[in-house]
Order: structure tokens, then C-alpha cells, then sequence
């Protein structure tokens, strides 16, 4: 386990996000990023989530909907790292993992493309 502060893991996280391309990231739409400490108390190693209607989900009633939610979770991800490089790596599949959520891919295709 390697010891990353919160603003350097945030940095990583943002730069994670940053680094999708743009015309991937111009097509999200109504989706937070956040980054907390711990994942849920029922899935503790929990290293991302995506919490919201994903895009093939949406029909015309949608509208006046909270945004959609994808966190990064700090903690259990420095839990399988050794390095700083690693938690870049994790970080970088976590971010394009949950966003592929949102795109209505699901685990299964994600772990085919080594998103897993």
C-alpha cells in the first residue's frame, strides 16, 4: 500500500478525467465527479462507482433530475498499490471504467476491454 494525500489522489483523479478525449467527454452529460476516502460500508474494496439513469436509459420524461455520480475511491485503491505510478494507472481504468457506466456499457464488456 503506497501513502497518496487526498489533494495529490484528487490531482490524479482530475488528470484521469482530463485525459479522456474530449469528444468522449463532450457526450457526458449531467455527471459529478467525486473522490472520497472510503467506498461503501457493503462493498469496501470498492475502487469506483456509478450512481445514475445511464445515457441508453434516458427517455423524453427525462429532465429536472439530480446529476448523475461517479466517485473515486481513495482508499481501497492505494490498498492495491505499490507506487504512485500504479495508483495513476488504477485511477485512469477506474475514471474510464464509471464513465463507460454512464455510456450504458456494462461490466462484462468493460472486463472484455480490460476495464475491469
Amino acid at each position: 500500500m503506497i501513502d497518496v494525500s487526498e489533494e495529490r489522489f484528487a490531482e490524479l483523479v482530475e488528470a484521469a478525467f482530463a485525459a479522456v478525449p474530449s469528444e468522449l467527454a463532450a457526450l457526458l452529460d449531467n455527471v459529478v465527479l467525486f473522490v472520497e476516502d472510503d467506498a461503501p460500508a457493503d462493498d469496501p474494496t470498492l475502487l469506483g462507482l456509478y450512481d445514475g439513469i445511464p445515457l441508453t436509459e434516458r427517455d423524453g420524461t427525462y429532465a429536472g433530475v439530480m446529476p448523475d455520480r461517479i466517485f473515486v475511491f481513495r482508499n481501497p485503491t492505494l490498498a492495491i498499490c505499490d507506487t504512485e505510478d500504479d495508483v495513476v494507472e488504477e485511477v485512469g481504468i477506474t475514471v474510464v471504467h464509471e464513465i463507460a457506466h454512464h455510456f450504458g456499457i456494462e461490466d462484462d464488456r468493460l472486463h472484455e476491454l480490460g476495464y475491469a
